[in-house]
């Protein structure tokens, strides 16, 4: 096996993990959090929505089933930095291209193997997730906690303009594109803004019948409204959800005019535009494994999340949002659905498949009021085939 250079993590309150450096030799700093899902490492690292992160897998062997060019959420690695117990160097799987360290190593991104990740879990759940510094070949862990608490803090933070696409696309069964697919064009128009968005939520829209542009963070509600769409979605997306003065002001518009579907930093942003707060949760939710509880049915959801804000439910106008799904770990809200209007949000990730497909109902409900608005049913446009 390669002999891999020495790797620290230093924490912003001064407690240092050791292990062995892998991917890029060099030095990040972001939020130390943790996430419990067994599989989809490579889903989760080229999510947009943990930009600003150094994230931790709780699972032991990480890398066992190398990585392909397939499971990709955005075009590239977004975390800042990678934690795991023990890092698999012979993957093997069918679909595997290569291994996690090269791909890591290739897009310019470290991590550190060899530490105990449930102390480290343990630490990050008492005391709440915190700034770190990972430096693969660093020696000086006094200089990495100095740089870790001079990092800048989660909350207060606007991210979205550093993971928005910088040009309008389409998202076409070949992924996306500056020309609109010709077969697209007698479906429903949604479009999307992208603070931070996952692709496998465009391939859910598209597979629900619709023809989906998306839009980037910036653009105004006027030019989105002028494209007459017949549903608006508001994506995910990494930090705080407060600092986005212009896309709660957008948020408010779109909702007011057209049906609009929200899924994590997009639920937060309804909420925010209704005049609720939001909060930062003490470790947030990350994972592929966590039960909601759909209050007007009892029906447990097993759910994958990725989430460190939360809407504050007790702030929401009274009467104007049914609150419909709560989390079963720590009753945080998870879903809304306004009462008059066709409004949907969801905190969590419907479009990941951990249960495998308890949340899909989203995305038709979504379709459903889009149908009811034209007068003529939104057609899914593939029965299977979606991850």
């Amino acid at each position: 096996m390669t002999r891999r250079p020495p790797a620290i993590l230093a924490l912003e309150d001064g407690r240092v993990f050791r292990g062995e450096g892998f991917g890029a030799e060099t030095e990040t700093t972001g939020e130390v959090v943790f996430n419990t899902a067994m599989t989809g490492y490579q889903e989760v690292m080229s999510d947009p929505s943990y930009f600003g992160q150094i994230l931790t897998f709780t699972y032991p062997l990480i890398g066992n089933y190398g990585v392909n060019d397939e499971d990709w959420e955005s075009d590239r690695l977004r975390a800042q930095g990678m934690v795991v117990r023990d890092l698999c160097e012979v993957p093997s799987n069918w679909r595997s291209t290569g291994t996690l360290h090269d791909l890591l190593a290739a897009r310019g991104v470290p991590g550190i193997s060899g530490l105990d990740t449930r102390a480290l879990t343990r630490h990050l759940r008492d005391r709440g997730t915190m700034r770190g510094c990972l430096g693969v070949g660093a020696k000086n862990a006094d200089e990495l906690v100095d740089r870790a608490r001079r990092s800048p803090k989660m909350e207060g933070l606007a991210l979205a303009d550093l993971v928005t696409c910088a040009e309008p696309y389409w998202w076409t069964e070949d992924g996306p594109s500056d020309v609109e697919s010709a077969t697209d064009r007698t479906r429903p128009l949604v479009v999307a803004f992208d603070f931070g968005i996952k692709w496998n939520i465009l391939r859910l829209l598209r597979a629900e019948g619709f023809r989906v542009k998306v839009v980037p963070a910036r653009t105004p509600a006027s030019e989105v409204l002028a494209m007459n769409p017949d549903g608006v979605f508001l994506s995910n997306g990494p930090g705080d959800p407060e600092p986005l003065d212009f896309a709660i002001a957008t948020a408010r518009e779109v909702c007011a005019a057209v049906p609009t579907l929200g899924i994590c930093l997009g639920h937060q942003l309804i909420g925010l535009a209704y005049g609720a707060t939001t909060s930062k949760l003490k470790f947030g939710h990350r994972g592929a494994n966590h039960p909601v509880i759909d209050r007007r049915t009892g029906v447990v959801e097993v759910t994958s999340q990725n989430h460190g804000f939360m809407v504050d439910a007790e702030t929401l106008p009274e009467g104007e949002f049914e609150l419909t799904h709560f989390s079963g770990n720590d009753h945080t809200l998870e879903g809304m659905v306004h009462r008059t209007l066709p409004i949907f949000s969801c905190q969590y990730h419907p479009e990941a498949a951990p249960g495998p497909h308890d949340s899909r109902p989203w995305f038709r409900v979504f379709a459903d009021a889009i149908g009811k608005r034209r007068g003529k049913k939104v057609k899914p446009a593939v029965v299977g085939g979606i991850r």
